[in-house]
């Protein structure tokens, strides 16, 4: 039987740290089989001063050079064994990127936080913006901590992320970890308590319930950085368009993106 490999796509403006996330991005690619595919969007107004043609041609072709250059310095620091192409484009950033996910057909996009998607797509971040389109697995990497891929991997897993039920790209990242995996929850006391008694808590899995509250995320990020938590997964399909669903109403994506300071792996 012919090995698969992933496709995966990096979505990449070059800022923040992008080493530490390409890093990431070939450790994802060597914990699950995969070739990455670097994709870099700019746009013209944000290059070109002149209203003269040909001079905002030479601009352009100098950008593109100093872009390639710099994409070729940082793969070049990563593991040569990992498969790496990329593609540089100027012109309307939604409609090259989702141009280039209708053609490629990856099977997982990878993105940096907030502070490093800071192109925006008609009032949307980047982030929002691929969250909103593509359906399949996202990976929102950390900008300060590259994500290893061996049996130390310390995962999470974010208000009631099933097992049984995620996909193999995940689940081989489940399996690569000898530590048990943290559920952080948002929960009224007494319903955790129950489930507890019905033993519904998944085999290999210690559990972390937070009453719903304002400052809820905030304690699930300061126990995250307690437990040194790599990477927590969390299931799309309890993503809507206000954050994601519990049963106490909507926690805002976007506030947890901005206050737990690991990659995040929204399932497909």
């Amino acid at each position: 039987m012919k090995n698969i490999k992933y496709k995966i796509l990096l979505l990449s403006d070059l800022k923040n740290n992008p080493d530490t996330i390409i890093k990431t991005t070939a450790n994802l690619a060597k914990a699950i089989g995969g070739n990455i595919d670097l994709l870099h969007v700019k746009k013209p107004v944000d290059i070109v001063e002149s209203d003269n043609q040909l001079s905002s041609m030479r601009t352009i072709s100098r950008d593109y050079l100093k872009s390639k250059g710099h994409i070729d310095s940082i793969i070049k620091s990563v593991d040569s064994a990992i498969n790496i192409s990329y593609g540089l484009t100027y012109g309307n950033v939604k409609r090259e990127i989702e141009e280039h996910i209708n053609k490629t057909n990856p099977d997982i996009i990878v993105l940096g936080k907030k502070k490093f998607s800071t192109l925006k797509v008609g009032g949307d971040k980047l982030t929002n913006f691929i969250i909103k389109t593509y359906k399949g697995i996202v990976l929102i990497t950390s900008n300060d901590y590259v994500l290893g891929y061996n049996e130390n991997l310390s995962l999470g897993v974010f208000n009631g992320f099933e097992q049984s039920s995620i996909e193999d790209i995940s689940k081989k990242l489940v399996s690569l970890t000898k530590k048990p995996i943290k559920s952080f929850k948002i929960e009224k006391a007494e319903a955790a308590l129950a489930k507890q008694k019905d033993n519904l808590t998944p085999k290999n899995t210690v559990e972390y319930i937070f009453e719903p509250n304002d400052q809820a995320v905030n304690n699930i990020s300061s126990y995250m950085l307690k437990n040194k938590i790599d990477l927590l997964c969390i299931n799309r399909d309890k993503i809507n368009s206000k954050g994601i669903k519990t049963d106490f109403g909507n926690i805002d994506l976007n506030n947890i993106m901005k206050k737990v300071n690991v990659s995040l792996l929204l399932t497909g």
